[in-house]
């Protein structure tokens, strides 16, 4: 059995107007294994922050089971959701000030959560601070608030944040959309460390297809559905070649994502050769 297992889920929305059901996840697969770093990438609309609500418990599937170690979170009545979302989940947003209380200072930031567990003593909550936030660079900010942080210390301030309480999982959305893209390498490689450092499982959401080639696994997600898979060739192996697996339907149909279709020069068709057993796809020009 898997870390985390996502089995069947499907999640229906009532448009407000018409009142018709709208599908926003349809029919995820999904698993993970403890300690692992994975992206889920995909464009708005596509599902992937539904997806990291139904697995963070803040919101329910309408179908499906959702379990994480041997709770089936699915099943949870809503009390014991917020015991679930308080000791097992750690957060990450895409705006600091939904990481972050504004008026606190950043070790005050981590240790709120601590505090409201009831976990740690007075002394232990205040090593615990310190030293997450040491281990994301932010030793000398400790007494600093929110808006004297720079855009990039502030979120890592929220990642310090989200594992204040030692959660089992640790669920990231959009967490690099505000910054520029020298801060977001920073962050990814933060990720990185602390997803080694801590052993904790990683699950981050984002449009952005650099996290494919540094995460362990980036699974990509189109309207509602995962349909491709990106990983190391050889996971023990220090080499960056990578390997796009693409997921068929039952009807037989695959979804490309467009930057493989322009990589591999793919527009409208491609023919299969099929030589010992193995098949080949080659573009077609259409001219």
């Amino acid at each position: 059995m898997a870390f985390l297992e996502c089995n069947d889920v499907i999640k229906l929305y009532v448009e407000e107007q018409s009142k018709l059901q709208v599908p926003a996840l349809r029919g995820i697969e999904l698993t993970a294994n403890e300690g692992e770093l994975i992206a889920i990438i995909g464009p708005s609309g596509s599902g992937k922050s539904t997806l990291l609500n139904l697995i963070g418990g803040i919101d329910r599937p309408s179908t499906g089971d959702i379990i994480l170690e041997d709770d089936v979170i699915t099943k949870m009545k809503d009390r014991q959701l917020t015991l679930y979302r308080r000791h097992k989940v750690g957060f990450l947003y895409q705006l600091p000030e939904r990481n972050l209380v504004w008026n606190l200072t950043a070790v005050k930031n981590v240790t709120l959560p601590m505090k409201l567990a009831g976990r740690w003593s007075h002394e232990q909550q205040k090593q615990r601070a310190q030293q997450l936030l040491k281990d994301v660079g932010l030793e000398r900010r400790l007494n600093h608030k929110p808006s004297q942080l720079s855009g990039g210390e502030a979120q890592r301030t929220g990642i310090a944040v989200a594992l204040a309480n030692d959660p089992t999982i640790v669920l990231a959305d959009e967490p690099t959309g505000e910054l520029d893209s020298v801060t977001t390498f920073k962050i990814i490689e933060y990720f990185k460390l602390l997803n080694k450092q801590h052993g904790k499982t990683f699950i981050v959401v984002t449009h952005d297809n650099r996290f494919a080639k540094m995460t362990d696994k980036a699974l990509r997600i189109l309207d509602g559905r995962i349909v491709g898979l990106h990983r190391a060739v050889d996971p023990t192996e220090t080499s960056s070649e990578r390997e796009e697996v693409i997921f068929v339907d039952e009807q037989g149909t695959l979804r490309i994502p467009e930057d493989i279709l322009r990589q591999g020069g793919i527009q409208n068709h491609v023919k299969i050769k099929i030589q010992d057993g193995v098949a080949t796809i080659v573009p077609v020009r259409d001219d």
